[in-house]
């Protein structure tokens, strides 16, 4: 059997990710897959690719071919060169900047307004609070709610 590592896409329109399996040759594009060996989503920036090192050294072993965009991919994270012996196996995948911690963010906000956070909310209260309190005080002056509901009697 003939079998192909190739792009299984998946997504939206104009938003797509791509599966990177290993299929039959014969199957469709989006068809069932023997197996999933990683993910690709080239909207992000920087793109982001994850692949199994392991099983794609694997598959590419026992005869497994690469379409074209995939052994573009096996470039750039190092797995195609790791499989043909050549240097440069580290690859060329960029990473992704960590985002910075929100505390930190929030400090720094801070720090360039020069003010202390506030602890009460900066939006108005709602008019309708005051009622609920009077009907919590007239229940704490009157009977005990458990007296009310037990006796059922007026």
């Amino acid at each position: 059997m003939a079998v192909k590592i190739k792009l299984q896409r998946l997504g939206k329109i104009r938003q797509p990710y791509y599966r990177i399996v290993v299929a039959d040759a014969r199957t469709r594009r989006s068809g069932k897959a023997i197996e999933t060996i990683g993910k690709y989503h080239p909207k992000q920036e920087p793109s982001f690719i994850e692949v199994d090192s392991e099983r794609a050294q694997y598959w590419l072993s026992v005869g497994a071919q690469p379409t074209d965009s995939v052994q573009n991919l096996l470039k750039i994270t190092g797995d195609w060169q790791k499989f043909k012996g050549l240097p440069g196996a580290e690859g060329t995948l960029k990473h992704r900047e960590p985002k910075p911690d929100k505390a930190v963010l929030f400090a720094a906000a801070l720090a360039a307004a020069g003010e202390e956070p506030m602890a009460e909310a900066t939006t108005q209260k709602k008019k309708g609070g005051a009622k609920s309190e009077k009907a919590a005080t007239k229940d704490e002056s009157g009977e005990p709610a458990a007296e009310k509901a037990e006796g059922g009697e007026a």
